[in-house]
């Protein structure tokens, strides 16, 4: 099953994985030693990140190392720009009646 990006990001231990990622490869150890959880319950929601293609995944020996896949970040932009859009419009809008306010106290 494919999971949907926001279905990951709604887990706030599944954003702090990205975060912390977002540097630097890490292990399910490295990563349990930031949470507390069992490395177990770490390696469930990198496998929600990894199926919906927010992470992946780089053999290294022995370890796997998780990273952040910044091509599938741009789902979530895409979405957030339409929102950005409209307060950008707002704050305008907003320092437009400021400065109308402002020149007509003087």
């Amino acid at each position: 099953m494919r999971r949907d990006v926001f279905q990951a990001i709604a887990d706030p231990t599944r954003r702090a994985i990205i975060l912390l990622i977002a540097s630097q490869a890490m292990t399910p150890n490295s990563l349990a030693e930031h949470f507390d959880t069992t490395r177990q319950a770490v390696s469930k929601h990198l496998r929600v990140l990894t199926e919906c293609g927010l992470v992946k995944q780089e053999q290294s020996g022995r370890e796997i190392y998780y990273e952040i896949n910044a091509e599938k970040m741009t789902d979530i932009d895409k979405w957030l720009d339409q929102f950005r859009k409209i307060w950008q419009s707002r704050f305008n809008q907003l320092d437009e009646i400021l400065l109308t306010i402002k020149n007509n106290q003087k």
